[in-house]
């Protein structure tokens, strides 16, 4: 600074001081962590843990942010600092990566030690989106809500906050540090009117601005995708925002010191308690997700430090030597807790920890977590004094162990990306074409419904292969997307045919034209498709998604299908004719599906109700069958109940007997299941792809059954095959 200093730069200096350092934040994230690790690992709830994390983020991001543009005025005067993003990015990305490259190295370790093949490529994708911090992204287009961990569980789900935290910091340092080139601009040429005042209010209006819109989406999107808007950046942003309102405009109110005690126990005891009271999953970051924010504002508020106001008692004792501690493991604690866990649950095959077990690894969590900070985060973010001491050749100074560090972490990362990419291509190497096994060697159903020998060979297709089936509607594109509304007719089996069957529906009602497509070329007649991703056919109005967010596309394409098929009108309709009972009682019919068969048979058209396959699962929890194979799983550990799944007289029965001539129910659930069990592999053959879905090769071994069926409803479809 030049000795002749002005007033003006006093004036500058003085109102932008940097605030006394808050060792009770340090202790409330601290609270913050314990809450995230224990529910994850015993309550299966969504604590306020992360939204707290999110919060005073914004608080101490923001406010640096603003006190660096204030200082920087002064730059064009004559004093201050220069506006250059780069030397916080360094020191953000130095923060950040060590830490996480390090966790992802460990997970691809152990994901290949203790993980099924069938998840390794999957757990490799989530390793990138997680070291190019979209993993929020990658969770929402797939779904995955955040509950209860389980052994299915992804053991990188919990970095979508850490994605969403760094997408916030950079666009934070961006347009905010943007704005400041504009607002140093405008001071060197109208010096006197780019004031601290007007600093704070430009950065105030634009971070409240996008706060509220945040806000406002987030709400308005609860009640359109609620999984997607979880995970979503543009819905969590006003969580951090507000937090940096209130490091821009922190009420200087005078209250005594006893009722900001007693609000710092006010706002502590909401913390802790709203993960009992408040669903997080189906709540934030909606409205009720104020109540962990607005909680973590008043602590803020309250324990702030002036002249006139000492630090409240609360803010104290979460000042702590013990609670510091913990909120200075808190990054690495929350990066290695969860997948600890998940490992933890996959290796011993259970869906949860006990008590005994979950204080171990929370233990071992916080060991790790320590080791963690002390050899890699504080020596890689600049030499923190807990950091261990520099190692340093004599003959080779810059050989340090930073350096050392830094050059371990880089080749690691490289050779695990290496590995990656490697598995991937082996991946998509392996032939997933089931149309050509001999019915000799692998005869599937026909083991069940005629008796057939099944020699001892290893099923097909294998765990890896089967997940990649995919029937030959999705491959000719005749699968429509969840966001499409019209609907893409494909044809099979004889297109030349005189007679038309109809095959129209979800998922569930696709994966039987593997089967279909064989009996209409036999037996010369077509087959039109009507396919849409979860969307079954059904005259509800307000129709869901499988993970129940409201599916408005759904209802518009089934009102296309059925104003097409009344044009059209196909001899007839097969479409699915049951669903697993919401309540998780076995299978019923659900009133959709009715007011679509009466509107089709009221047109004229004859309805075939095909009945929806067993759903596989052990009491409460689904089981993915390639998966539980792969794990070292049989046909008889991996299978289930048929009567969990399944009522012994289909639920289509009592309609079909209402509408005798028009509406024909096909059941082949004895083609999947035998008395009260329904194996995982029958005749040498992978039952079922995924959670839900016969694979293809199944299905073609239930031709000829499903041929008999049919021929019984529709004479026309020709007699059985042979």
């Amino acid at each position: 600074m030049p000795a002749a200093t002005t007033d003006n730069h006093r004036a500058v200096a003085r109102d932008v001081p940097v605030p006394a350092y808050r060792s009770d934040l340090d202790g409330l994230r601290g609270v913050a962590i314990l809450l995230v690790a224990c529910f994850h690992v015993w309550f299966g709830r969504v604590s306020g843990g992360v939204d707290v994390f999110l919060t005073l983020s914004g608080y101490f991001f923001v406010g640096s942010l603003l006190r660096h543009t204030i200082h920087s005025q002064a730059d064009t005067i004559g004093f201050g600092e220069t506006i250059d993003p780069r030397p916080r990015l360094t020191r953000l990305l130095r923060r950040l990566l060590p830490a996480l490259f390090t966790l992802l190295i460990g997970v691809a370790i152990l994901a290949v030690a203790v993980v099924s093949q069938t998840r390794w490529s999957n757990v490799g994708r989530e390793i990138f989106a997680s070291a190019l911090y979209y993993q929020n992204y990658y969770l929402a287009k797939n779904s995955q809500d955040y509950l209860a961990a389980s052994s299915a569980n992804s053991p990188l789900q919990h970095i979508w906050s850490m994605s969403m935290q760094g997408q916030f910091f950079v666009g934070a340092l961006v347009v905010l540090l943007a704005l400041a080139g504009v607002l140093k601009l405008i001071g060197r040429r109208f010096t006197s009117t780019v004031t601290p005042a007007r600093i704070r209010l430009v950065f105030g209006l634009v971070v409240g601005g996008v706060a509220v819109a945040s806000f406002v989406y987030a709400q308005i999107r609860l009640g359109v995708d609620q999984p997607f808007n979880y995970y979503d950046t543009r819905s969590r942003l006003w969580e951090p925002l507000v937090g940096g309102l209130l490091a821009i405009w922190m009420p200087s109110w005078r209250v005594h010191r006893r009722v900001r005690d007693l609000v710092t126990v006010i706002a502590l005891g909401l913390i802790i308690s709203c993960g009992w009271w408040i669903d997080g999953v189906a709540s934030y970051p909606a409205a009720l997700a104020w109540v962990p924010v607005g909680a973590t504002l008043l602590v803020i508020w309250s324990g702030q430090v002036t002249d006139d106001a000492p630090q409240p008692t609360m803010s104290r004792v979460l000042a702590a030597p013990r609670a510091v501690w913990l909120g200075g493991l808190a990054y690495a604690l929350y990066l290695i807790h969860w997948p600890l866990l998940i490992f933890y649950l996959t290796w011993r095959g259970t869906d949860h920890a006990s008590l005994p077990e979950g204080t171990v690894i929370l233990a071992v969590s916080l060991v790790l977590a320590w080791i963690t900070k002390r050899y890699v985060e504080d020596p890689l973010r600049g030499g923190a004094r807990s950091s261990p001491p520099r190692v340093r050749w004599p003959s080779h100074p810059r050989i340090t162990y930073p350096a050392i560090l830094t050059v371990i972490l880089v080749l690691a990362s490289a050779g695990t990306a290496g590995a990656i990419k490697a598995w991937d291509r082996h991946v998509a190497g392996i032939s997933v074409d089931s149309s050509h096994l001999d019915p000799h060697l692998y005869p599937g159903a026909r083991a069940l419904l005629e008796d057939a020998a099944v020699p001892a060979l290893d099923p097909q297709p294998s765990p890896i292969a089967v997940q990649r089936e995919v029937p030959e509607t999705g491959r000719d594109g005749f699968m429509s997307d969840f966001q499409v509304t019209e609907p893409a007719v494909g044809v099979y089996g004889d297109p030349a045919g005189e007679r038309t069957l109809a095959l129209v529906g979800g998922s569930h009602a696709e994966m039987w034209i593997s089967a279909l497509d064989r009996i209409g070329r036999a037996n010369g007649f077509r087959i039109v498709t009507y396919l849409k991703m979860g969307c079954p056919l059904t005259t509800e109005a307000e129709p869901e998604r499988l993970e129940g967010t409201p599916y408005p596309e759904c209802r518009t394409w089934n009102e296309a299908v059925m104003a097409d098929l009344v044009a059209t009108a196909p001899d007839a309709v097969m479409t699915n004719s049951t669903r697993p009972d919401p309540s998780g009682d076995a299978d019923h019919v659900p009133a959709g599906y009715v007011g679509a068969f009466d509107e089709l048979i009221a047109a004229g058209i004859p309805v075939v109700g095909i009945r929806d396959v067993p759903w596989p699962h052990h009491g409460s929890t689904a089981v993915n069958i390639p998966e539980c194979l792969a794990a070292g799983g049989s046909a008889q550990s991996c299978g289930s109940r048929r009567s969990d799944a399944l009522h012994p007289r289909d639920p289509a029965t009592t309609y079909a007997d209402q509408h005798p001539g028009m509406f024909h129910r096909l059941d082949l659930s004895d083609g999947l299941c035998v008395d009260d069990f329904c194996p995982a592999v029958i005749g040498n053959i992978i039952v079922y792809k995924d959670y839900h879905h016969l694979s293809a090769a199944y299905v073609r071994s239930l031709t000829r059954e499903l041929s008999r069926v049919l021929a019984g409803a529709l004479p026309w479809t020709g007699p059985p095959l042979p």
